[in-house]
């Protein structure tokens, strides 16, 4: 497994501790206040149920898997740069965590919750108002392409340093999804890191829910073994952008 998405910890010793995202259960705050949650290891797999492998994903392109619940949507992107490392991020109460960077062999793949922090807006089957704006479009919601767009209420976040905020009402970036990618090339969602809005997510759309999952209850079941990912333009019938 790629183990280079470690998280730095701040021990009351005053140490730096570098922790795997797969060896840890439960909600982690740190001397540091950094927000980190496990879930189950989930494979992303095509719509064929065919295991995805890195070196197949298309540069820019927005993939959609839902993770770590069946109803929360989460973007991945393979990026035509590497990101920046140990990005330091803060959350819209003010905790600190850090970001380590993109996966892959060259740094480029990344995945975020794609639940704007703002207002919720997020893709659904019918439409997506939240999605990576390619380096050579133009977006109202910031100066230039290259940055993911919630074209909702116009926020722009920086996808090469954990999607924190650049532009816009939204308070805090968006929450990462934690990548490896395995010896065999295959991808695995493992982790949620920073403040997620999983919570107010479940609260504001029952409708939804009922609609595209069954119910609330069907919506909260937790991905398990393996999710489908794929590109934005299947999964949804309109993809809204300014």
């Amino acid at each position: 497994m790629d183990r280079r998405n470690f998280l730095k910890v701040t021990a009351a010793t005053g140490a730096l501790v570098a922790i795997s995202p797969s060896t840890i259960t439960g909600r982690l705050y740190a001397d540091a206040n950094i927000m980190f949650q496990t879930y189950e290891k989930v494979q992303l797999l095509d719509a064929n149920g065919a295991a995805i492998k890195a070196s197949s994903l298309v540069k820019e392109t927005n993939y959609v898997f839902n993770y770590p619940f069946t109803s929360t949507p989460s973007i991945l992107l393979d990026l035509d740069s590497p990101t920046a490392q140990d990005v330091s991020l803060k959350s819209e109460d003010g905790q600190e965590y850090i970001w380590k960077g993109g996966v892959g062999s060259k740094k480029t793949i990344v995945a975020y919750s794609a639940i704007c922090s703002h207002q919720l807006a997020h893709p659904t089957p019918d439409d997506s108002f939240l999605q990576y704006c390619t380096k050579d479009k133009k977006t109202m919601a910031y100066e230039h392409g290259g940055v993911m767009v919630c074209s909702s209420h116009l926020s722009a976040f920086d996808v090469s340093q954990g999607c924190k905020r650049l532009a816009g009402p939204a308070a805090q970036p968006l929450a990462s999804i934690i990548i490896e990618v395995a010896e065999d090339d295959t991808l695995w969602a493992v982790a949620v890191l920073g403040p997620d809005k999983f919570h107010e997510y479940f609260k504001a759309f029952k409708p939804e829910f009922k609609k595209y999952y069954g119910g609330k209850r069907e919506a909260k079941n937790l991905v398990t073994a393996n999710a489908k990912m794929v590109p934005l333009t299947e999964y949804t019938k309109e993809i809204i952008q300014y």
